[in-house]
């Protein structure tokens, strides 16, 4: 059973469906439908034409579950205009699909369990999984999202920067249960890069690959996070990283900078970077620069500062990390690191301390601890 041909094919199965004039929530039902008949017919009985298969699957259960609705003679005239089975017409409307599920009515985690299960073809199990939340409730969301977006329209245009965002929030949530979201949103952001030429889009996908290149060094064997000062480079994907860049370099070639391609600039180089201490601090200020122009964003400001530190000494970066309010994530720890650079350990202990207590997740936790314990045995020694 080849379950990435079905999720690839289930974005374009569900346009059809949905151009054919069926509304968003009960095609999506159909398609689903569809796809568990295909898992148990399939791997005994492969059709010639996967899609064509799957669309006059897909609309049947459309049409079957149209004809027991109380609102039968409604519909009756959409009914008798079923389509002849038939060749599929080539035309991908995958795209309307990202715009849908991106919707501004939808919150951001309900955007992202839409489009992982409308364009991803993931089942709510799947999703669920992922975000560690019982089924029933990922299909609670799921079923809200899809109610929510039953009515709007098709062919309205979307708005491609909220499709990056969620394709960046799919990205950020890395890898649980039996699917590994960052794959899938590299995945899904090819699709989207294949679909429409935008330097944005390029920008996302060069930033998720040079990202992901340097996945396999980020934990130790014992799951414990590994900064990237520490990382064994060998490790680091270089086909992911030349593809990355090479992606990278085309899109700033076109001279529509956005905040995508400024971060992947500042991944790029970091990964061009032979060791930590040879990494050039000087250009990623000047594109964190960039960034702050493009975004105007705290935790840009609180990044740059630590790459100011880099660059221009300890005190520069401290300097510049004064300026923001110290309320931010992950401030404590950026003052922490910096402090420690410029040798008050006293005081990088008490904010490594500070900053472990705020950590957003265990493996920062931990990792926090251990450097305010370092430092505070170095004091006692």
């Amino acid at each position: 059973m080849d379950e990435a041909l079905l999720r690839s094919l289930t974005p374009s199965v569900l346009a059809v469906l949905v151009r054919r004039g069926a509304d968003f929530a009960a095609a999506e039902d159909a398609v689903q439908d569809a796809l568990v008949e295909a898992v148990r017919v399939w791997p005994a009985d492969p059709p010639r034409d996967a899609k064509g298969w799957l669309v006059t699957v897909a609309w049947r259960k459309f049409l079957d579950a149209t004809r027991s609705d109380t609102a039968r003679r409604r519909r009756e005239g959409r009914i008798d205009e079923e389509p002849v089975p038939g060749p599929t017409p080539a035309v991908d409307d995958t795209l309307q699909l990202y715009f849908l599920c991106a919707h501004p009515s939808l919150t951001p985690s309900s955007a992202v369990a839409l489009t992982l299960r409308a364009v991803g073809g993931l089942t709510t199990r799947q999703i669920a999984q992922a975000y560690l939340v019982p089924e029933a409730t990922m299909a609670q969301r799921i079923s809200r999202a899809k109610r929510t977006v039953s009515g709007v329209r098709f062919d309205r245009p979307g708005d491609v920067a909220t499709v990056l965002r969620v394709l960046y929030l799919v990205f950020n949530e890395g890898y649980s249960g039996d699917v590994d979201l960052a794959a899938e949103a590299i995945r899904l952001t090819r699709q989207l890069a294949a679909a429409i030429d935008h330097p944005e889009v390029a920008g996302l996908l060069a930033l998720m690959l040079l990202h992901h290149a340097r996945r396999a060094s980020r934990t130790a064997p014992d799951g414990a996070l590994v900064p990237l000062a520490e990382q064994d480079r060998t490790r680091w994907d270089t086909a992911a990283i030349a593809e990355g860049v090479w992606i990278l370099q085309a899109a700033l070639a076109r001279d529509r900078l956005g905040e995508f391609q400024a971060q992947a600039a500042i991944a790029a180089l970091h990964a061009d970077a032979p060791t930590a201490e040879e990494t050039d601090w000087v250009q990623i200020v000047e594109w964190y620069d960039e960034l702050a122009r493009l975004t105007d964003s705290p935790v840009v400001r609180l990044n740059r500062a630590v790459a100011v530190g880099e660059a221009d000494g300890p005190r520069a970066g401290l300097a510049a990390l004064a300026a923001i309010e110290d309320s931010l994530p992950r401030h404590a720890a950026a003052a922490a690191y910096l402090h420690e650079r410029a040798g008050d350990l006293t005081t990088a202990a008490r904010l490594y301390a500070e900053a472990a207590h705020k950590a957003p997740n265990l493996a920062e936790r931990d990792y926090l601890t251990r450097q305010a314990a370092r430092l505070n045995s170095h004091g006692r020694h």
